[in-house]
Formats: structure tokens, C-alpha cells, sequence
């Protein structure tokens, strides 16, 4: 927000002040109780099918809008589309990681064999390809301050709630970790939706 204010020439009000802080606070708050209440647990392959299942949909729903309807899509799209894959590229890495280093301990003659590892890297490539042009497209329609605080707000909160969701990394977090989760993510997208409304070059 201050690099662009400084480029457009134009002055941060009090408004788009607090807009930040929101997302800042938000976020911070979000993945802060996750990174105390969650715990990184064996992933089972019934678990890394449903995340894929997951990430199909999310590739076709996006995939589609854009085919069809490319010419009036709203920044606002390419941001949150950016931000959910970039989630899922963020959990299928570590899951890879995992993986890889199972295949390599027992042996390379499995690397051909493990099909759903193979799946899990073709899904990853995916969304990293169409996540990344979505944030390339949503960098060239307009300023870059509403598409950094959306990336940076999505993106962490897709990866965590797929983590706690689907992957069970919160089944032993305390009753009130899901209220604070809850408020602190509703914080953070309203302060995206705050810049979204800013006059200072971040309007959708």
C-alpha cells in the first residue's frame, strides 16, 4: 500500500489505513492460533484423494468461469482464485515433500508405482500455472495493493482450513481455537474488502 501510494502519487487516508490493519491483524491472528493449536499428522491416501477431489472442482469452477465468461470478470475473481490455489499448492507441497521422502527410505523402485503421488504433482503444477496467471491478470487490470492483500489473506487460510478440515491437524485443538479462527478470518477478508473499496487506485 505505501510503495503504491508513493508511485500514484496519491496519500493514504484514514479509511485505507485501517483497511491494513484489518488484513494485518486478521491474518496475523489466524495463522498465529493455527501455528499453536495444530499439529502436522500422517496423511492418510483417503484424505490426499479428498484434497485432490477438492482441488478438481476448484481448477474446473475457475477453469470454466474464465473460458466463459474471460471478458467481464471482476479483479475481484482472479484475486480469490489466485489465493485458493495458491492454498492448495501450498498443502500438496508438503504433502509431496512427505511423500518423496517415504518413496526415497523404502526404496525408488516405488516412485512409478505410487500413482496418487504422481496425481498429487500433476494437480500441483496446475494450480500453480493458473493461480499464477490469474495473479498476473489480476496485476494488470489495476493497482497492486487489493491483490497483495488478497494473496496474502486467502492463501494461508485456504492452506490451514484444508489442514484442519480434511487433514484433522486440529483434532486436538482447544473448543475456542474455531471461534477465534472464525472471527479472525472474518477480520481479514473484511479488511480485503475494505481496500477493494478504496478510491486510491484499488477499486475493483
Amino acid at each position: 500500500m505505501l510503495v503504491n501510494a508513493r508511485v500514484t502519487k496519491n496519500r493514504l487516508d484514514a479509511s485505507a489505513v485501517r483497511a491494513v490493519l484489518l488484513c494485518v491483524l486478521g491474518v496475523g491472528a489466524f495463522v498465529g492460533i493455527a501455528a499453536v493449536t495444530t499439529t502436522t499428522v500422517p496423511i492418510q491416501d483417503t484424505q490426499l484423494v479428498i484434497v485432490v477431489a477438492i482441488l478438481t472442482v476448484v481448477l474446473a469452477i475457475f477453469g470454466i468461469g474464465f473460458g466463459v465468461l474471460r471478458k467481464s470478470l471482476p479483479r475481484l475473481f482472479y484475486v480469490v482464485g489466485a489465493g485458493m490455489l495458491f492454498g492448495f499448492v501450498a498443502t500438496l507441497a508438503k504433502v509431496l515433500i512427505a511423500r518423496v521422502q517415504t518413496i526415497l527410505q523404502t526404496g525408488f523402485h516405488l516412485v512409478f508405482a505410487d500413482w496418487l503421488t504422481v496425481v498429487c504433482l500433476v494437480g500441483l503444477l496446475a494450480a500453480a500455472l493458473l493461480g499464477s496467471y490469474f495473479v498476473q491478470t489480476a496485476y494488470s487490470t489495476g493497482s497492486p495493493s487489493m491483490v497483495v492483500a488478497g494473496l496474502t489473506v486467502i492463501d494461508p487460510m485456504v492452506g490451514v482450513t484444508i489442514g484442519i478440515v480434511v487433514l484433522g491437524e486440529a483434532a486436538d485443538a482447544p473448543w475456542w481455537a474455531a471461534i477465534v479462527f472464525a472471527l479472525a478470518g472474518l477480520v481479514a477478508v473484511l479488511g480485503v474488502y475494505r481496500l477493494s473499496r478504496q478510491s486510491h487506485g484499488t477499486r475493483l
